[in-house]
């Protein structure tokens, strides 16, 4: 997915599904943070669904030039939890599942148009932002539960660690960016890592929910 690649319609596509996807993911953090007692992200304006207050001006420009990116990280102090480890795991969990639920919507959304029928030329354009944006959250599902600092999937693989284990984890974060770029750039080990989520992984997933959908709507 490169910028190249884009006609100017999949690339306002591609910013409004991202203006979607990234504020949902990040509120969901907030939001789930602020119900677990800590409102560090709230007093930072944080609990919020306007991009603005999300969008990684960085992180949303490499999306459209290298197929993936990143929002503003919300910041949390796992401190204010009662129970940090349980907490700290459905916090970082929740942004992911919400661009699950997010694909979710968006696939029965496309397949309640095809089946009432709806063929004007506005919902066959909304129909076609659909499937990009179905695509584009499944891709971050996956991509976030990456297990790799900073992403998502690696806070969570964090807090399922024995806690004499953390401080190692915690010496190798500093190089996650590092690590994520040498598995992104060396092609072979691109192949049999990132490569299989984004190559297999998210067309897998993607294709059961749009299968789910299609023989709710279409083969009854």
């Amino acid at each position: 997915m490169l910028f190249q690649d884009f006609s100017i319609t999949e690339m306002i596509y591609l910013a409004l599904t991202l203006a979607i996807a990234f504020s949902v993911h990040e509120f969901a953090h907030a939001y789930s943070a602020f119900r677990f007692g800590d409102n560090t992200a709230a007093r930072q304006g944080r609990l919020t669904l306007n991009p603005i207050k999300h969008l990684d001006p960085i992180g949303t420009i490499l999306f459209f030039i290298v197929g993936f990116g990143w929002a503003r990280p919300v910041p949390v102090n796992r401190f204010n939890f009662k129970n940090p480890r349980v907490a700290g795991i459905i916090v970082s969990i929740l942004g992911p599942i919400s661009n699950l639920l997010l694909a979710v919507v968006g696939a029965f959304l496309y397949y309640l148009f095809i089946y009432l029928n709806l063929t004007s030329d506005f919902f066959y354009t909304f129909s076609e932002f659909l499937r990009f944006f179905v695509h584009i959250n499944v891709l971050l599902f996956i991509f976030n539960l990456i297990p790799l600092p900073p992403l998502d999937g690696y806070r969570i693989v964090e807090d399922l660690m024995p806690r004499q284990v953390r401080p190692t984890l915690a010496k190798l974060e500093p190089y996650g960016a590092i690590i994520f770029l040498v598995l992104i750039l060396i092609d072979p080990l691109y192949r049999v890592t990132i490569g299989v989520l984004l190559g297999e992984w998210v067309p897998a997933l993607g294709g059961a929910i749009h299968q789910f959908f299609f023989e709710l709507f279409i083969t009854r």
